[in-house]
């Protein structure tokens, strides 16, 4: 074991250079299917021995194996028993003795491992950390609450259920009680080590974690410990708001301590019980409100105090919207003090603010545009004074426009030295403008009635966008303005002001030039209500689409390192959205944005960092496809092969399933050409069976193997490929999780591969469908085969007969019964227009043409008739083609975890009976024709086997 750990490590570390990186890597794959692998890296990880860079490289590696094999989708562990035992067994024990960093690492493993088996296949866990606790042993003590930590956060975003509070009932049982009696010694330890550093940060960094505990512990409902405990519990959280000692400050005003810290988390635990449990702390609301409004008016503008004073600013806003707390801010007085005392000084500019706005550019715009919105004080106070006015909305409303006019004032006085009091005045504005909440996809949708927006935009902001005289700030703060307040301004207005943002992409300010493609983005995805119509228009977007395409792809290629190329998403979000809203108009310019699309692919696939980055550029990507792949199939195929082919061959891991997509969807805009010999190729290679092992790669490939066999079914019948291709289908099918993407591949195979190769492999597939229904069936598996069964009765070289004769080579008389209990009441499940017309197809040419419904199961055919005009009670009607893209919420996307969908390229629903229009029509035209073929027997029929209500159905249909 020695031995293969130390091979293991050498390895690890020859990963950390890039010479090496790709061939060890490679060569640390190999070892993966070893037995104990996974231990021998938790091993190194804990190893002093061994360099601090291969502990951590080695716990890092062991996270993602965690993630990618612990469980598959079906919740089988994908290590042996014994691996899986010695796992839970070591892991928590090391956790207490490895430095915080590689803690971090294991601590994010664990919270997977409890994802899947905490708590019924890990039920010994809480004993085990509890029986580790000690007053004592500090850092042992941090190491068990990270794992506690590592394993109850994960209830925080979860919804309420029976399983869920079962969870909880059996750690509130064994963890509450003593846990709360080790908060209560830390108390007493932090007390008697207030003049020794390194116990003192011991134990303040035990509270800290132990306060995180709490929150989780709370989240979802207040254990009885902690009610019965509160007072002592909330006497102590206010000791700690107050409390101050210099061997927990840090020198670097940047540098956030460790007490900071603790206090931020009290904050914020604060914050959920005030929201979510009123009644039990409200006798303490007063004290906590008073502790935090002292807090914030002593704390310093050093940026260490930020997430300090913006948690402070979240309690007091949590605070202000209960009513009864609120009144004590009713007073104008005190109105004025919370806006001079607490309000300005975290909203006014600071010099850190200017000086990552001149080195940090795009750190400056995340913070100020997505946030991290609770840790930054701007918004913070913003949100605390916009709550206020909720609260008191003419006196909040009229106190603030006081303070809006003299920076105003403050400003044109010396435009020159007093542009920060425009800033302000400008913040201040916006804080009170709005009322309801800001959304990411319309900005401001609520106005407060006592502003005037369009007067102060005119007045204050205007001059701002048209001139470039402003300071660089105002000129971002113009900008936002708009950002912020887009669907409050008419399409009228936006005639004017959207080449002015145009303009502002070439401006030498990176801040400026960046928060213009975001105001462009943004705007172009918003619609009139009144007309579903585009704010701007793509005839208004037509001339200037150029210009914004060429300016960004300057922006975004100046540097040609690919982690620069990758640094700036917002510009190919624009890029992606210009894409999306010219549509067909893109053409002239296909060029220009091919040629750069191949070029930044080419560059980053060495290198991916930037998970948003590379998910934009491959929905605009997707989005070229769409909008001109029918009409130059074979040029748009041709030129992103190569770039999409190096992609699959180097494993770029993070790109693959984008790949997979964009080669499906180049395959479906062209659904009637012949298979290339680019596509010929990469049949085999997506075949390989460790492709499939990655739960992210799974949608992608079945869709992109079902686009293959749909346009290659031949050259898949001659290459003796479609037993690779059914070892696939037989895989997925097995699963709960992933049966779906098996239909999708059968449903193609069954569609485009020639009868002849098909029948050898007839029976063992209907066998293996039999078997999932009989030993573990759900709704969704069998609608699927239902609607299988209705596409393999209407295929025109397969039909209804030849489905019996295989199922009655599985199993003597099993159609009978699969048809009567399954078929035909599934059948009237089917709820999508194509799967009902599929449905409706099928039991048609069941009636007209089957042998086996024509002699052996005549009452079968009466039921079949009568499934069949069941279903014409709701005829299927094909669903309107809508072309319009209904992307997601881009800032909410799991990027780069696990599956990704492309919302530009999504697959489009594919009719198999396109011929069939009018599908009533279609049924009796069928009948009279099959009618004529078999020597009038469907009539014989009609008059024989069924009622007289179904017969004067039927006539009518063959009648029409």
């Amino acid at each position: 074991m020695a031995g293969a750990q130390a091979e293991i490590a050498d390895l690890l570390q020859a990963s950390l250079n890039p010479a090496q990186q790709k061939q060890a890597e490679a060569a640390i794959r190999e070892r993966e299917t070893q037995p104990n692998f996974s231990l021998a890296l938790l091993q190194i990880a804990a190893t002093d021995s061994f360099p601090l860079t291969t502990r951590l490289s080695s716990s890092l590696y062991f996270k993602n194996l965690i993630r990618r094999k612990w469980t598959d989708v079906d919740g089988n562990h994908g290590f042996a028993p014994d691996e899986v035992s010695a796992i839970k067994r070591e892991i928590v024990g090391l956790m207490t003795q490895v430095p915080s960093n590689i803690q971090a690492q294991l601590g994010d493993a664990v919270t997977v491992i409890a994802e899947s088996d905490f708590w019924q296949r890990w039920d010994t866990l809480i004993d085990d950390l509890v029986s580790r606790l000690n007053p004592e042993t500090p850092l042992v003590n941090n190491g068990v609450l990270q794992v506690a930590h590592a394993i109850f956060k994960r209830w925080r975003p979860l919804f309420r259920s029976d399983d869920l509070y079962t969870e909880i009932n059996h750690v509130v049982e064994k963890f509450c009680t003593p846990f709360l009696s080790l908060l209560q010694a830390t108390d007493a330890k932090i007390e008697a080590n207030a003049g020794n550093k390194p116990l003192l940060e011991q134990y303040t960094n035990t509270l800290n974690i132990s306060i995180k505990l709490l929150h989780d512990l709370s989240c979802q409902d207040v254990p009885e410990p902690l009610v019965e405990n509160l007072k002592g519990i909330c006497g102590l959280l206010e000791k700690y708001l107050e409390y101050d000692n210099p061997l927990l400050r840090t020198d670097d005003d940047d540098e956030v301590g460790l007490l900071e810290n603790t206090k931020g988390e009290i904050l914020e635990l604060l914050t959920l019980w005030v929201k979510k449990y009123e009644d039990d702390v409200n006798p303490y609301v007063g004290q906590f409100a008073n502790t935090s409004w002292t807090l914030l008016t002593n704390v310093g503008p050093e940026v260490k105090y930020d997430g300090l004073a913006s948690r402070a600013l979240l309690f007091l806003t949590s605070v202000t919207g209960i009513k009864q707390h609120a009144e004590s801010f009713n007073n104008e007085e005190i109105l004025k003090q919370v806006i001079e005392k607490v309000i300005l000084p975290n909203l006014a500019l600071r010099e850190s603010d200017i000086e990552m706005f001149e080195d940090e550019p795009i750190e400056f715009i995340r913070r100020d545009l997505e946030g991290t919105d609770s840790e930054t004080r701007r918004r913070a106070a913003t949100d605390f004074l916009r709550q206020l006015m909720r609260q008191f909305s003419n006196r909040v409303t009229t106190l603030t426009m006081t303070y809006v006019n003299h920076y105003l004032a403050e400003f044109t006085s010396n435009p020159a030295a007093n542009w920060k009091s425009k800033d302000t005045a400008i913040y201040l504005f916006c804080s009170i403008a709005a009322t309801g909440t800001v959304t990411s996809t319309h900005g401001v949708t609520i106005m407060n009635p006592d502003v005037n927006l369009l007067e102060f935009f005119q007045t204050n902001i205007a001059a701002s966008l048209v001139t470039d005289q402003s300071h660089q700030i105002l000129q971002v703060d113009a900008i936002k303005f708009l950002y912020l307040f887009r669907s409050q301004l008419s399409p009228q207005h936006w005639q004017e002001a959207f080449p002015l943002l145009v303009k502002h992409i070439g401006s030498p300010n990176y801040v400026v030039r960046t928060y213009a493609a975001i105001a462009i983005e943004r705007i172009l995805y918003i619609t009139d209500p009144t007309t579903n119509q585009p704010y701007v228009t793509r005839d208004q977007l037509r001339p200037l689409t150029a210009d914004i395409l060429k300016s960004l792809f300057i922006l975004i290629t100046r540097d040609t390192a690919a982690e620069k190329i990758q640094e700036n998403e917002f510009f190919m979000r624009c890029i992606m959205r210009v894409l999306i809203s010219v549509r067909e108009d893109i053409q002239p310019h296909l060029e220009l944005v091919l040629n750069n699309f191949i070029n930044i692919v080419k560059v980053i696939r060495h290198n991916p960092s930037n998970p948003q980055f590379y998910y934009y550029l491959f929905e605009g990507i997707g989005a070229l496809i769409r909008f001109t792949a029918p009409a130059e199939p074979d040029k748009l195929e041709k030129a992103f092969y190569q770039p999409f082919a190096e992609i699959l061959t180097d494993n770029v891991q993070e790109f693959m399933p984008y790949v997979f997509q964009l080669f499906a969807a180049l395959l479906e805009a062209n659904p009637s050409g012949a298979l290339s010999e680019y596509y010929q190729s990469l049949i085999q290679p997506i075949l390989t069976p460790s492709l499939w092992e990655s739960k992210g790669n799974i949608p992608a490939l079945a869709r992109l193997l079902s686009s293959l066999v749909s346009r290659g079914g031949e050259f898949i019948a001659n290459n003796n490929l479609l037993e690779s291709v059914l070892v696939i289908f037989q895989k997925l099918i097995a699963s709960k999780l992933q049966d779906g993407f098996g239909f999708d591949i059968l449903e193609a195979v069954l569609a485009s591969v020639p009868k002849p190769a098909l029948e050898p492999f007839f029976t063992p597939m209907l066998n293996l469908l039999f078997t999932r229904l009989s030993s573990s069936k759900t709704e969704s598996f069998t609608l699927r085969f239902v609607r299988l069964y209705h596409l393999f009765s209407a295929l025109p070289n397969l039909g209804t007969d030849l489905f019996i004769t295989i199922s009655e080579q599985v199993q003597a008389n099993v159609f009978t019964q699969l048809y009567l209990s399954i078929i035909l009441p599934d059948t009237q499940k089917l709820t999508k227009p194509f799967d009902r017309k599929i449905a409706v197809v099928s039991l048609t040419k069941n009636l007209g043409d089957s042998e086996a419904f024509a002699e052996k199961y005549a009452k079968g055919w009466g039921f079949t008739c009568e499934a069949m005009l069941k279903l014409m009670l709701n005829p299927p009607v094909p669903p309107a083609q809508d072309d319009a893209i209904h992307d997601q919420d881009v800032d909410d996307a799991a990027f780069g975890v696990g599956f990704t969908a492309l919302t530009t390229c999504r697959r489009p629903v594919r009719d198999p009976f396109p011929e069939v229009q009018d599908v009533r029509a279609w049924i009796g035209s069928y009948l009279k024709d099959a009618d004529s073929r078999h020597g009038g027997r469907v009539t014989r029929f009609v008059g024989e086997r069924l009622n007289d209500e179904q017969r004067g159905a039927l006539v009518a249909y063959m009648g029409a």
